[in-house]
């Protein structure tokens, strides 16, 4: 049986008429972009882009091990910064759903707040504020804390559209045995909340990786640093661009590819019946 994926779950199945007009538009939308591939190509022909100088320095290892580099670097602080914006989004969604008017008040306050403010003014403050408090903290934590802080109001918000979707009817049954408030979120409604939320969260994955690329106001060796240099290097700036914008789209499909494969393997049987 064929397992059903968020997309099927939100849009019907195209009939003949619509699956006609698909292939249609998808060829006059394909032609397209061949026409203006082709035209910019022709452009870097005339334009002297296409020179060997601009390119043969792709074909050396080196080169490859100094984007390498660059590259698990920025992985490395999307990573790290998604696991603080979830913790941090996680303590600021419990706030936001608190009784208590202060607390909510507070925690609805900071997630306003650390989505109103760009992710450029948080690196700036930590790159040059903070080292004025006397906090000494090397340049990977300089982009990494600033992209979690900029995430986590928008995954607190998400977590907590997760957790009001789930159905009223089990919150009361598990009240009904018993069960404390606390013990419910966390055996009952927020592993069912993490389901419905899994491409939101790995759509914000994306949203970090790219602000990595903040990294070199605080010289910070990412790839997008180590593209810099090699621009410097070789005088080849269209080309350095394009292969490392070819990586991030790479990185950015493999994304959306987990968050379909993870979308499918976290319905219950039992969604995947209804959906069917």
């Amino acid at each position: 049986m064929k397992q059903t994926s968020i997309r099927d779950l939100l849009y019907e199945t195209p009939g003949p008429a619509a699956r006609k007009k698909i292939r249609v538009w998808t060829g006059v939308a394909l032609a397209a972009i061949a026409a203006l591939i082709a035209l910019i190509v022709r452009q870097f022909a005339e334009t002297g882009q296409l020179a060997e100088r601009y390119w043969s320095f792709f074909a050396k290892a080196t080169t490859w091990r100094f984007l390498g580099q660059g590259l698990l670097t920025t992985l490395e602080a999307a990573l790290t910064g998604a696991a603080i914006a979830f913790a941090l989004g996680f303590t600021l969604m419990r706030g936001k759903l608190r009784r208590n008017r202060i607390l909510r008040g507070i925690s609805t306050a900071l997630i306003e707040f650390t989505r109103g403010v760009p992710t450029l003014l948080f690196i700036y403050f930590f790159f040059l504020v903070v080292p004025q408090m006397g906090w000494k903290l090397s340049a990977f934590w300089k982009i990494t804390l600033p992209c979690a802080i900029s995430a986590c109001g928008v995954v607190a918000e998400a977590l907590r559209a997760g957790v009001n979707a789930v159905p009223k009817g089990q919150t009361e049954a598990a009240l009904s045995l018993g069960m404390t408030e606390t013990r419910l979120f966390y055996r009952v409604v927020f592993p069912q909340a993490i389901r419905f939320v899994i491409p939101s969260l790995i759509a914000e994955l994306v949203i970090v990786l790219k602000d990595t690329t903040f990294a070199y106001v605080v010289t910070c060796a990412d790839l997008m640093q180590n593209a810099k240099v090699l621009i410097s290097n070789y005088d080849a700036m269209l080309s350095v661009y394009l292969v490392v914008a070819v990586i991030y789209i790479l990185i950015n499909y493999l994304l959306n590819k987990l968050s379909d494969v993870l979308a499918v393997r976290l319905h219950s049987p039992a969604e995947r019946s209804a959906a069917a």
